[in-house]
């Protein structure tokens, strides 16, 4: 049957060479100099994020009509939209690098706006994949009736919604400052991230510098610990992000995911712990290896491994449960507690408990670092932070103390008793006290008798068990069925934090 209207042919043509405007981006050879530099496209990544055929674009023709005339800019240098990942909606916002350098323009703005107030009504995850310039000059030449500020609303977002930042390129200024909001934030070993790129900081501050120089991913997930995991390349930091996010709810009071189909979620014994953990409490040993042994196989991600070694965080499942894990270190500075490690325990502390998530504490430290150095860089402060954030917990607090815990450091570790913990659990052969007794017996001026009586009285396994310091002391092997039912008290009660 003859259409009778031909108008809509021409309508129709005419959104579709929009649209095919829009998604060429900066055009082939643009696209070209992307992937020479060993980089993906914008439109590639959100494909390679997503599920298939999932993604649907929101504000594509933003920057194709500039009221003035002016020449179109392809989807303004952004491309975002709603999306599903792993069956799960959120939000997606790539910047685009081939089109004037991913730069932020006043459509750029309104969209990115757009899209994160949408991840805030609809309480869903928002993802940042940054690869951009910052705002773009041409905007002091022109203005807009509406100049919208993102940065706003993804603060809000802090303790709502998952955040994830990507850094995937080159981020400066606006894209940048927007992105270290984020809960976890994945950096590529090729990218940079900096509030100001070098031509600011030459003209600033007289001072010859390169991007990596300012912000590469080493640095920031090694030194600065504005950046929490660095990945190899592009694919490794898309996966990431997707498993991150498979630990956590759509939003704070949501129920986190169910455990993957064919999962180890069984209970068993831990039959080689006693291989890894040595009962000399001088003797280093490697907590992944003892991670590896108590969480569901294949669900362990370390977030922030390169920054305040000596405490380990890390998401996992626990008998199908996602849980955080904070696990001092003692193949690292025997287990101190550094500013660093405090710092990194405190941020995914208030990420476990913005989101509800179990948290388990696994004890094995001397105390806080001492020292002149460690008071220079405010090592207390720190530790205050990480001790109120594990304070602020409501979710199930589930501690054990595997060899040793002294002083601020055991607090900080949750071992305080009756501290809501859901359970707290010791291994045989623990030592506890204020000081270790070497140092305590030397700050106390003691005798070489009440030395060694101080000694004793530190094999507090026993002694802790007799006041209620602890609710039990357990066979290492028997740790992860302890665990899975204590996790599951929750569960059968019918509460959901």
């Amino acid at each position: 049957m003859a259409r009778q209207d031909d108008g809509w042919d021409n309508l129709l043509d005419d959104l579709e060479g929009r649209t095919d405007a829009a998604t060429a981006m900066g055009g082939p050879e643009r696209l070209a100099r992307q992937a020479a530099r060993g980089r993906l496209n914008a439109r590639q990544r959100v494909a390679h994020l997503c599920d298939e055929g999932r993604f649907k674009e929101v504000g594509a023709l933003g920057g194709g009509a500039h009221p003035a005339g002016g020449e179109p800019v392809p989807a303004d240098a952004l491309v975002g939209g709603v999306a599903r990942v792993d069956g799960r909606p959120v939000v997606v916002i790539a910047e685009d690098f081939t089109v004037q350098g991913g730069s932020i323009g006043h459509v750029n703005a309104a969209k990115r706006l757009r899209l994160t107030m949408l991840a805030q009504q609809e309480r869903i995850p928002l993802l940042l994949l940054l690869d951009g310039a910052g705002e773009r000059a041409s905007n002091t030449f022109e203005r807009y009736p509406f100049a919208p500020n993102d940065l706003q609303i993804v603060a809000d977002l802090q303790g709502q919604v998952p955040v994830v930042t990507l850094v995937l390129g080159i981020s400066a200024g606006h894209g940048a400052l927007t992105g270290v909001f984020a809960d976890l934030i994945i950096m590529t070993e090729n990218a940079s991230l900096f509030a100001a790129g070098p031509p600011v900081v030459r003209a600033s501050l007289g001072i010859q510098t390169t991007p990596e120089e300012l912000g590469a991913g080493r640095l920031h997930t090694a030194e600065s610990g504005v950046a929490h995991n660095l990945a190899a390349d592009e694919d490794e930091a898309l996966s990431m992000a997707r498993r991150f996010l498979s630990y956590l709810p759509q939003h704070a009071g949501a129920v986190p995911p169910e455990a993957p189909a064919g999962s180890d979620t069984h209970e068993r014994l831990l039959d080689s712990i006693l291989d890894a953990i040595p009962t000399n409490h001088q003797r280093p040993y490697d907590m992944r290896v003892v991670l590896e042994q108590l969480v569901d196989a294949g669900s362990l991600l370390e977030v922030q491994p390169l920054y305040g070694q000596s405490i380990v965080t890390a998401f996992a499942r626990i008998g199908g449960q996602s849980v955080l894990i904070v696990a001092n270190q003692p193949a690292v500075k025997a287990g101190t507690i550094t500013k660093e490690a405090a710092e990194k325990a405190a941020h995914f502390l208030r990420v476990a408990g913005s989101f509800g998530l179990p948290v388990v504490f696994l004890a094995d430290n001397p105390g806080v670092m001492p020292g002149p150095e460690a008071e220079r860089v405010g090592t207390l402060r720190a530790a205050a932070g990480m001790y109120l954030a594990q304070r602020a917990i409501r979710a199930p607090k589930v501690h054990v103390t595997l060899r040793k815990a002294f002083g601020f450091g055991s607090s900080l570790m949750a071992m305080n008793p009756f501290d809501r913990q859901t359970l707290t659990l010791a291994f045989a052969g623990i030592s506890l006290g204020g000081l270790p007794a070497l140092g305590g017996a030397a700050a106390a001026k003691a005798s070489t008798e009440e030395s060694e009586r101080m000694g004793e009285l530190q094999a507090g396994a026993w002694t802790a068990a007799d006041n209620l310091g602890y609710d039990r002391v357990i066979d290492p092997r028997d740790l992860r069925n302890e665990l899975i039912q204590a996790l599951r008290l929750r569960c059968a009660g019918g509460v959901q934090t």
